[in-house]
């Protein structure tokens, strides 16, 4: 955007230039648009019309002070160097000058040598300054415009290059975005179960570090053969059972706590928790949710349908504590695997404290 407005400024500016150039140099009618042998010029033609057309007794005096002012004039080193009628012009005019000092009018023979030919002089001059003038004001609007035409071709590639690098760093912006989304997309993925959707055993870990000191219920979840489920109805069935587990365990826990899968068929599920009682609500649910759910299990030895066993402890949320949770809830786990399964045990607080 400021590239642009700066091309704008600058093509608008280029476009008056130009005639602003030419409106200062064309005056005329002013001091500034004058010449001094036009004015030199002038004062001789006015002492010549009072010679010729006036008879007053002052006629004298007022064309002798005429031709002071337009020799004043035309008397600089510009015009005694440049234009060779201007010494003789002068000399002319001395000499009239003095003439009229006696109050002596000359005969307009006289007038005609000692203020024509200065007049005509003047004129020469006039015309040959006003070429110069031309000539100068011509060459200054070339030169004006070509140092534009430089400025606006350089304004136009600094424009380019401008929008070459904004279009860079907007690439390399959407190039780094892209590469972080897709590095952010890895990580989730990374600690994430590709068949159910829900965390791993990685996710756990980290979600427990970083609520340090926060008390949390560990369920540990196991499904009740699982193999033989497999062998019966084939692996498809036992992914499609997985997920399904997955929302009723979700369900079950009023979707405040979250999920992870251990691997194979052992879930675990972290959720708030303030005492034991909260921990085994939650674990009865998740079995009653799953006994209702009445999921047809045809390799199940003492049952007819999908059955689960759980194993839970309450732990703050620190690196070694969790370890020693972790290894609590397993005990607990396998201890209701040893008791025929399809159950539930909540590590006590001796227990617990034991393994610490």
């Amino acid at each position: 955007m400021s590239f642009t407005v700066l091309m704008l400024l600058i093509a608008y500016e280029t476009r008056w230039v130009h005639p602003d150039i030419h409106a200062y140099f064309s005056q005329s009618g002013n001091l500034t648009g004058q010449q001094l042998a036009t004015r030199s010029r002038r004062y001789l033609e006015e002492s010549l019309g009072i010679l010729l057309e006036d008879d007053g007794p002052d006629v004298a005096q007022r064309a002798r002070f005429q031709i002071e002012l337009g020799y004043s004039l035309l008397d600089i080193g510009l015009y005694r160097n440049e234009y060779a009628c201007t010494v003789p012009s002068l000399r002319r005019l001395d000499g009239l000058y003095d003439t009229l000092g006696h109050d002596v009018i000359p005969s307009p023979a006289l007038l005609s040598q000692d203020l024509l030919q200065p007049i005509r002089c003047l004129t020469e001059i006039e015309m040959d300054q006003l070429d110069r003038r031309g000539e100068v004001t011509t060459r200054f609007v070339e030169e004006t415009r070509r140092h534009q035409t430089l400025v606006l071709a350089g304004s136009f590639v600094i424009y380019l290059l401008g929008l070459l690098f904004w279009g860079m760093h907007v690439f390399k912006h959407r190039l780094a975005d892209r590469a972080t989304r897709e590095s952010l997309r890895w990580m989730a993925q990374a600690l994430r179960d590709p068949l159910t959707g829900i965390g791993n055993r990685s996710a756990l870990h980290d979600d427990v570090l970083a609520e340090p000191g926060r008390s949390l219920g560990l369920l540990l979840i196991d499904i009740d053969y699982f193999k033989q489920y497999n062998d019966a109805l084939g692996h498809p069935d036992g992914d499609r059972l997985l997920r399904e587990l997955v929302a009723l365990i979700d369900r079950a826990l009023g979707g405040s706590a979250r999920l992870y899968r251990m691997g194979g068929d052992e879930f675990a599920a972290l959720l708030p928790c303030d005492g034991t009682q909260t921990l085994e609500q939650a674990c009865a649910s998740v079995v009653e949710e799953v006994r209702r759910a009445a999921l047809p299990h045809p390799g199940h030895p003492a049952g007819a349908y999908v059955t689960l066993s759980l194993g839970g402890v309450q732990f703050s949320a620190q690196r070694e504590a969790f370890a020693a949770a972790y290894t609590a809830a397993d005990q607990a786990l396998y201890r209701v695997k040893a008791e025929g399964r399809d159950g539930w045990q909540v590590a006590s607080a001796i227990t617990l404290s034991a393994s610490l």
